[in-house]
């Protein structure tokens, strides 16, 4: 029987816990830098949160899919295409929710297109439509192919999605304006329902930078795969005396891997730009890298060091319902927000009006000492330990949602 590794669920949650803070500020306007996106080419730790969720699904992937493999094709499709479905209705939902909007003081329907401007509608696409549809093609590769072919396929996607940016690209091709991709989203998924938060129509989460989010979930598979077999590749660790020893095999190669697909990465940047909005190759080398280390550092210290305590405790429980509690996260706040609390009137007379989680930030949050940043910070910090609670209390009960 192969070991399970708590780590793996700690890195999990830490990972939902820290997506929920940087998702959740005080206000867009006041957040320390590294809480913020790139502005465009570059990697902040926000920046990390994404593909480190990704990749935590191909981790989990790595102790499923010999499951689905004993049972055969038929229960492997219904199991896949069942929850890539649901998924990703999950996120179209995130995206709709709450069906309506306070407009002229009444409460009226979200359309799927706004009658009075056909450019704006209900986005399609986003995260959790992501995660869908890059563990949908990572898992017909995981399935059919063996470890090494998956190696050579991945590499393939990664430079044919390069040579598609380059050559379908006008311009710089690797600006907003010249990428490749928005042209194919503009074609297929509609302006009215692409991201405008750029100050134009463009989709971070599009059909064409999917490509190379795949191989996210790929390589956090063979990640997962390695750890699950507990380091076993006799052909790279065999003529090494100390490779007997307990986890010497795990340790060394994540973190060699992981070393050498960070400087990989880098490497690429210096013709691919690291670029997290239309996910260049050269960014998931870089991350996977950085997500190797990480998990290669929480296995030592959790598996080899024993280390149990609050910190794994707490982020556990994220780890435990990740998938509940991210989409409780989304959801809870516009909900929230559909209870107007009066507050006060404008210069004109007109009644104003707030929400609770608004007057919390104003009244509470912002008017603590120092930056405003600080205020922001710490109202993220309480929304995600409200998340937590709910996880919490989830945990105690054996109540573990699943899709």
């Amino acid at each position: 029987m192969k070991q399970r590794y708590y780590s793996l669920d700690v890195f999990r949650g830490a990972t939902v816990a820290f997506m929920i803070m940087v998702n959740n500020p005080g206000s867009w306007n006041s957040i320390f830098a590294p809480l913020g996106h790139a502005a465009w080419h570059g990697c902040t730790p926000t920046d990390l949160v994404f593909p480190f969720f990704l990749f935590a699904v191909g981790n989990a992937m790595a102790f499923v899919m010999p499951k689905l493999q004993e049972a055969g094709d038929a229960v492997f499709w219904k199991k896949v295409i069942k929850r890539t479905v649901l998924i990703f209705l999950i996120g179209l939902f995130i995206m709709w929710w709450p069906f309506v909007k306070w407009e002229a003081n009444e409460l009226v329907f979200r359309h799927w297109v706004d009658p009075n401007d056909p450019e704006k509608g209900i986005r399609i696409l986003g995260v959790l439509q992501r995660i869908a549809l890059a563990y949908f093609f990572a898992s017909i590769m995981a399935y059919f192919l063996k470890p090494k072919n998956i190696i050579w396929v991945s590499a393939g996607i990664l430079f044919a999605y390069w040579g598609l940016c380059y050559f379908l690209g006008t311009g710089d091709p690797y600006s907003l304006e010249g990428w490749f991709g928005n042209a194919i989203d503009k074609q297929i998924i509609g302006v009215a329902h692409m991201y405008k938060g750029e100050g134009v129509p463009f989709e971070p989460e599009g059909l064409a930078s999917t490509l190379p989010a795949i191989v996210q979930v790929v390589f956090g598979y063979l990640t997962g795969l390695f750890i699950r077999n507990q380091g076993q590749v006799d052909w790279l660790w065999s003529k090494v005396p100390q490779a007997k020893e307990p986890h010497f095999k795990l340790l060394a190669g994540l973190f060699v891997t992981g070393f050498i697909l960070l400087i990989l990465g880098w490497t690429w940047s210096l013709g691919f730009p690291i670029n997290k909005k239309i996910w260049t190759s050269s960014y998931v080398l870089y991350t996977v890298g950085l997500g190797i280390l990480t998990i290669g550092t929480m296995i030592w210290y959790i598996e080899v060091q024993g280390v149990r305590n609050w910190v794994t405790k707490f982020f556990d429980v994220f780890g435990k319902n990740p998938l509940f509690i991210y989409v409780l996260s989304a959801v809870l706040i516009r909900f929230v927000g559909l209870f107007r609390i009066p507050n006060g009137v404008n210069a004109d007379g007109i009644q104003q009006y707030t929400t609770a989680f608004s007057w919390y930030y104003n009244n509470v949050c912002s008017a603590l000492p120092g930056p405003p940043e600080l205020g922001s910070l710490f109202y993220a910090i309480t929304y995600m330990l409200l998340m937590w609670s709910v996880g919490y209390v989830l945990d105690k009960k054996g109540i573990y949602v699943k899709v």
